[in-house]
């Protein structure tokens, strides 16, 4: 509530005005393992959000006030402790529209959730901030929390403009020096860390930041630069972990843990499998194999400990490197779980059903587009070679005009990108296709396949090419086409989503 002021409830400040004003609060703090809580030393400052201060062109400020008390409280889950804070305005100061704090401990940040103030009338103020305050003594700077309303640029309240605007100056920071682990800069930079500048045989060019290709662009997360014009991040080591996030955008050492063990069952179920490969070749003999290579662990404790050597040497903390220790040692994360669809049935993979449903559910379903005209043309205006006839018996009882007026026929297209490139690719020793797959949406509001169609260019010059439709089937050496055209087609999904939709 908001009260005439009594000297008790500010027994450390002078006397303030006779037309001054109390305006009580609470600030509440996440309780964080092994750090201090903040004490008396922390203060915060109230700016009006409503009256300007003419000298300065920002709202009028309050004197500072320091937490009192501190109460252990539990806001869900969260054990959070919960002080007490008695603001001195004047009686003209108007409706507060940010605040300022200042964490006065020496070494130790805090983990503030929210403040919220008392006003007259039953009327209150909430802050939300779930942000990390650092000590003033690294920052040199109070961090300052907005009231929770959104504004237009030009609705901003006069008395927060140049707060907003100073605020927003400080998270882009100037792109110059190492980033400290305390700062909130989220600055941008060309991909410059892709290779290693200290070995000659491993750098790499710089990609994006050009006028002509500005992107792509990363989050600058640099330690150090290993060059004197700034081009180039050098990197610790190969798995690198110790590099700069904001601190709001960190994981907590739990959620770390989680993530890092993932990060080695990845490594020692494909990384290190595929780098043995390249050496010794692939001995791939059935799918059997394949079911016990994944989801059987393997048997390697020398390879488990290779990768937790080096990941000892990547993370940031050693309480996280014995966290994803314990859990490699008790949940053996070199065993993928088996998935649901398998379980039932460890053929189901090879269903049309099972492979619709991947394509949508799967890492690209951005590629999927409502068929708009049939049959298929290339942006070069040449028709597909898929016809009515192809797949006009799988539709039901729906005609194909009916079904793409209904908007239950699609394609997922992986022609026109990839025809260019296929000749330079299959003089490689590999060969892909160029694909394009029509899909009908059934009653049941799953996808189903009907056709696919492979294209390679012709012999010849210019852009003539040859193609063929595949159909579903299950037998004989038409299902084995089937299942391979499918095969196919997955390659360029997964392809297409790493190279264009990803990056």
């Amino acid at each position: 509530m908001q009260m005439p002021f009594c000297p008790k409830l500010w027994d450390r400040s002078p006397v303030p005005p006779a037309n001054a004003i109390a305006v009580n609060g609470t600030v509440v703090v996440a309780n964080t393992f092994g750090l201090s809580a903040p004490g008396k030393s922390t203060t915060l400052r109230l700016f009006s959000g409503t009256q300007i201060d003419h000298e300065t062109g920002k709202g009028m400020l309050s004197p500072e006030a320091p937490l009192r008390g501190g109460k252990k409280s539990k806001h869900g889950k969260t054990s959070t402790t919960t002080y007490h804070v008695t603001f001195v305005v004047d009686a003209d100061f108007g409706t507060p529209g940010a605040v300022s704090v200042r964490n006065g401990n020496r070494a130790d940040r805090f983990f503030l959730r929210h403040v919220r103030l008392e006003l007259a009338e039953d009327r209150s103020i909430h802050f939300e901030c779930n942000s990390w305050v650092y000590p003033y003594k690294k920052t040199a700077s109070d961090r300052l929390f907005f009231v929770n309303t959104s504004y237009l640029p030009s609705k901003t309240p006069e008395a927060l403009v140049l707060l907003r605007d100073e605020e927003l100056r400080s998270l882009r920071g100037d792109g110059k020096g190492e980033r400290k682990d305390w700062e909130r800069i989220y600055d941008y930079d060309r991909y410059n860390d892709l290779g290693n500048p200290d070995n000659p045989e491993h750098v790499r060019p710089v990609v994006g930041g050009t006028r002509t290709h500005p992107y792509p662009r990363r989050c600058r997360t640099g330690r150090a630069i290993s060059n004197t014009d700034g081009v180039t991040e050098t990197r610790k080591h190969v798995i690198n972990l110790d590099f700069y996030i904001p601190p709001d955008e960190r994981f907590s050492p739990g959620k770390l843990a989680e993530v890092l063990k993932l990060g080695v069952q990845a490594v020692t179920h494909f990384v290190i499998p595929e780098a043995r490969t390249l050496v010794h070749g692939n001995d791939f003999k059935s799918m059997e194999q394949l079911r016990k290579d994944l989801y059987s662990r393997p048997v390697q404790p020398a390879v488990d400990g290779e990768v937790m050597e080096k990941l000892k040497s990547s993370v940031p903390s050693h309480k996280t490197y014995k966290q994803v220790a314990k859990a490699v040692k008790e949940e053996h994360p070199a065993r993928f779980p088996i998935p649901q669809v398998i379980q039932q049935d460890p053929e189901a993979w090879r269903s049309d059903e099972e492979f619709a449903r991947e394509m949508l559910a799967g890492l690209n379903p951005v590629a999927i587009k409502r068929l708009q005209t049939f049959p298929p043309v290339s942006s070069g205006g040449k028709k597909s070679s898929i016809t009515a006839e192809h797949i006009k018996s799988q539709l039901g009882d729906v005609t194909i005009e009916m079904a793409m007026h209904q908007k239950r026929l699609y394609i997922l297209d992986h022609h026109d990108y990839l025809m260019p490139y296929l000749r330079r690719i299959n003089t490689l020793g590999v060969c892909i296709y160029a694909s394009r797959t029509l899909l009908f949406l059934k009653a049941d509001g799953t996808l189903k396949p009907v056709v696919i169609e492979l294209s390679l260019p012709s012999d010849g010059e210019g852009d003539t090419e040859l193609s063929r439709v595949f159909l579903p089937a299950t037998h004989g050496t038409e299902g084995h086409l089937w299942q391979l055209a499918k095969a196919h087609v997955s390659v360029n999904d997964s392809g297409y989503h790493q190279l264009i939709s990803h990056w």
